[in-house]
């Protein structure tokens, strides 16, 4: 059966109208029932998990006080028994890396894969607006990072959602006027996790939507060094016809931006390297996630995201891209 697409939505371009629509449904993950880290992990995670005490003031020892709390260089400089007092931490960035680059402007049915990831992100900005967190965004353009800083309330989700619209239309009009035989030079994956370990405030949490395409053995160290004092997340957008799933069965002329050549669908030998191919880099990337205890969720391009998260009754996709 056929899908529709998302309401606003043309599946390739984007427009506010379009991200906006996720506003209404941040109800379906309202804590203390549900939450977005539950959908994407499979398990029920605290709303409250990674905050922690901050450090208010010091003041004079009172009965009652928590020995554990004295403040023993205070004390020794005033020779009076002085108490370090703590707030609770409410507040906690939730940083988005959001992967626009080449690879993912691609889509074989329903949405580009970049399409599909404004719309996840659109949906967690607004979820995170609600728990009263700061939301901010790095956008991986391939040639460039554009930083969004964290920030508090709707401004910070609707500031994303406007570079989304924005950076994405220009990307696929650049896409269409340019000639596809020309080879195209994208950043390396390690340039955004440099830039995510300086424009995160520790405690983040930091929430990775891409394809993952650039992402190596090389990159680890640097995910060791966000994953110490940050909450990672990995969520992989797929399309079928990378896994060589697709009804025609055509001769077309493709590119990945590196190289181009002509692609014989009809033949099932093409389609199976295809496959191959794709798990080959899906095992790569859950072996890295497994190594270094990074949840991971893969949703497809080819369906819509609220039925992927749950929202509506009906088949959720898992990593292997099998239906569950």
């Amino acid at each position: 059966m056929e899908q529709k697409l998302p309401p606003f939505a043309t599946g390739v371009q984007l427009c506010l109208k379009e991200l906006l629509h996720y506003k209404s449904h941040t109800v379906h993950w309202q804590p203390p029932s549900k939450s977005i880290w539950s959908q994407l992990n499979g398990s029920h995670q605290s709303h409250q998990k990674g905050r922690g005490m901050n450090f208010s003031e010091v003041r004079q020892y009172q009965a009652g006080d928590d020995i554990r709390s004295i403040d023993w260089r205070v004390t020794a400089r005033t020779g009076k028994a002085h108490t370090k007092l703590f707030i609770e931490e409410r507040e906690q960035p939730v940083i988005l890396y959001l992967d626009l680059s080449r690879s993912m402007r691609f889509g074989s049915q329903l949405l580009f894969k970049s399409v599909q990831c404004a719309h996840l992100a659109s949906l967690l900005s607004w979820l995170t607006v609600e728990q009263k967190d700061r939301i901010g965004a790095l956008i991986d353009m391939g040639d460039r990072l554009i930083e969004l800083k964290p920030t508090a309330r709707q401004q910070g989700a609707l500031h994303i959602s406007h570079q989304l619209v924005q950076l994405n239309n220009e990307a696929i009009q650049q896409l269409q006027e340019q000639n596809t035989s020309k080879t195209h030079i994208e950043l390396p994956f390690n340039h955004a996790l440099q830039t995510l370990h300086r424009m995160c405030p520790k405690g983040s949490d930091i929430i990775f939507i891409s394809d993952f395409q650039r992402l190596t053995e090389k990159s680890k160290p640097l995910l060791n060094q966000l994953r110490q004092h940050n909450r990672m997340q990995f969520v992989h957008i797929f399309d079928p016809l990378e896994m060589g799933n697709t009804h025609f069965r055509g001769s077309e002329y493709v590119t990945n931006g590196q190289q181009t050549r002509w692609l014989n669908f009809g033949l099932k030998n093409t389609r199976q390297q295809l496959e191959n191919r794709y798990m080959m880099h899906l095992n790569q990337l859950n072996k890295i996630c497994k190594n270094m205890a990074i949840p991971i969720r893969s949703l497809s391009c080819a369906e819509l995201l609220l039925t992927q998260l749950g929202a509506h009754s009906s088949p959720s996709i898992s990593p292997s891209g099998d239906l569950s």
